[in-house]
C-alpha cells in the first residue's frame, strides 16, 4: 500500500489514487463500478469523480478475503 495515501475515513480518492491501492487498470475499475463490484463514485464535475476512502478500504478488505 502506498504510504502517501490519506486514510482518513472522510477523505475522497480520485481514480489514480485508487489504482495505487488496487493494482488494476482503469477500464477494469470502471467495469467493476458498472457491475457493482466497486462502489459508485461521486461526480464533482463532468470529468471528475471521487470515491469515499472508507468505501475503498472496505473494498480492499473484501478483495483480500477472496485471495
Amino acid at each position: 500500500m502506498a504510504s502517501n495515501i490519506n486514510q482518513h475515513p472522510q477523505a475522497l480518492y480520485r481514480l489514480p489514487q485508487i489504482l495505487e491501492l488496487i493494482p488494476i487498470g482503469r477500464s477494469t475499475w470502471w467495469k467493476w463500478v458498472a457491475e457493482n463490484k466497486a462502489p459508485k463514485g461521486i461526480k464533482l464535475g463532468a470529468k471528475t469523480t471521487v470515491w469515499k476512502s472508507a468505501e475503498i478500504h472496505q473494498l480492499i478488505k473484501e478483495l483480500e478475503g477472496e485471495a
